[in-house]
């Protein structure tokens, strides 16, 4: 599995990591009436097959429901072989003090580390940050706190918008931010992977193929998500014999950039999680197809946020 330095981190995480919302939790566009969670076995299944195919990096987080503690159990033996990433809510929607506001971020990263069963975090995120939290500095004080403390190694956090990772990334507390970044949204390219490169900020994307509307899974979406299907099957249409499939198109063009230095995998399926390891090991796609790709306009933005999409 192909390596990247993680940005000032020094960390070498391979190309593709795992995330873990879907063993922990309902997630994704619903197929056939069900979201494919896997039972705990299924999942501790597929966390050691990541780690026996050479993906070192995994990412998890105190909201994924069981996620923290299905890992902690089905590989604490193996704590040494892996990257670990988990993410602590900000709590800016509470009426807290700052005092309070940093004690509750600090006793979430704790059950991380009970529920991970381990005594060190090596990324601890700021979960769904938005940009009024990075400003306001509390919540990366508390993480400060926690790394002098030997809690955790480095920190990070996973925002939404391009605004919020320019002031993350200017800042100079985040080592490393978790961004969506797809074929169907570029926008990062303009200044954020840019900018990132430049201050080494190692950047993790998500959303490679937006939960979903970059794979088969698109048929299934509600009416009003309709024009992100007609973007889709625009890419598609692009990709002529050149790629086998949507979802290695997905991953082929993410791959192009660097940063990314990895690309989340968010998948509770072996096969799912096989197949993008495969489509990494064919390399970025091809220039051509790049340029094509990039000079198709952009969706609606608003659509681009699983935020706000309805209920599926």
């Amino acid at each position: 599995m192909i390596r990247r330095i993680l940005g000032r981190t020094g960390l070498a995480v391979s190309v593709i990591s795992l995330g873990t919302v879907e063993i922990g939790l309902d997630y994704g566009i619903p197929v056939g009436g069900s979201h494919g969670r896997p039972e705990e076995a299924e999942a501790a299944r597929l966390l050691n097959h990541a780690l026996d195919m050479g993906i070192n990096f995994l990412d998890t987080a105190r909201l994924y429901g069981e996620a923290e503690a299905i890992i902690g159990r089905a590989l604490k033996t193996r704590r040494q072989e892996y990257v670990l990433a988990s993410k602590a809510p900000s709590f800016h929607q509470e009426d807290l003090t700052s005092a309070q506001r940093k004690q509750k971020i600090g006793e979430s990263v704790k059950e991380s580390l009970r529920q991970l069963q381990t005594d060190v975090i090596d990324i601890l995120m700021i979960h769904s940050a938005p940009q009024e939290v990075i400003v306001q500095g509390d919540a990366l004080e508390a993480l400060q706190a926690l790394r002098e403390e030997g809690h955790i190694r480095f920190i990070g956090a996973s925002v939404y918008g391009e605004e919020a990772a320019l002031v993350a990334i200017a800042n100079g507390g985040y080592d490393c931010l978790q961004i969506a970044y797809s074929a169907l949204d570029r926008r990062p390219e303009r200044a954020v992977l840019p900018e990132a490169a430049r201050h080494h900020v190692g950047i993790v994307a998500r959303s490679v193929v937006l939960k979903g509307v970059l794979t088969y899974r698109r048929r299934h979406l509600p009416p009003e998500l309709q024009p992100l299907v007609e973007a889709a099957d625009r890419i598609e249409a692009l990709a002529g014999e050149e790629v086998t499939s949507l979802p290695e198109l997905a991953y082929r063009y993410a791959l192009a950039q660097s940063p990314p230095h990895s690309l989340l995998v968010g998948t509770g399926s072996i096969e799912e999680m096989e197949a993008a390891a495969g489509f990494v090991k064919k390399g970025p796609l091809p220039s051509g197809l790049m340029a094509r790709i990039q000079a198709l306009p952009v969706v609606e933005e608003r659509l681009l946020n699983p935020g706000n999409w309805p209920a599926l």
